[in-house]
């Protein structure tokens, strides 16, 4: 859901790239109608391990979040290019279990994490915040 929300509303300046450490090989159909809902677009997406961007040849990545709050404990590869890091906790809606209400639920309160989160990186004044500043408020954001 970051990779469409942060895409859509980044572009030019920023390309995004959704990736996990156990990824389960098909985006879940719940992420895809609360990406549908919010009118962006879902062609492109895919499920990805995070090891594809830490191989040679992948994409640059000036940041890297992660999202899953099970992220947090594991050890993340070393990305090329050495991009700022932060962790933005949310609690993993694919792990709720419950009636379909509930689970679309969960999915529904992510985006809304998600997009308030990157809204709130999109503001940021990059061109005049120094390197130890914006990883000060890219950390800050995820705590919100």
């Amino acid at each position: 859901m970051a990779e469409a929300i942060l895409n859509h509303r980044g572009s030019p300046r920023f390309t995004a790239y959704s990736a996990g450490s156990h990824p389960s090989g098909a985006v879940r159909p719940e992420a895809l109608r609360q990406i549908e809902m919010s009118g962006l677009p879902i062609a492109d997406l895919r499920s990805k391990s995070w090891d594809e961007f830490a191989l040679l040849g992948a994409p640059k990545m000036q940041f890297v979040f992660t999202v899953c709050d099970n992220a947090a404990n594991e050890a993340c590869p070393l990305w090329p290019g050495q991009p700022m890091t932060a962790h933005w906790g949310i609690p993993d809606p694919a792990a709720v279990k419950g009636t379909s209400e509930e689970i679309e639920r969960a999915f529904r309160d992510a985006f809304s994490i998600l997009d308030r989160r990157i809204s709130l990186f999109l503001s940021l004044p990059f061109s005049t915040l120094e390197q130890l500043a914006l990883q000060k408020e890219i950390d800050r954001i995820g705590r919100q």
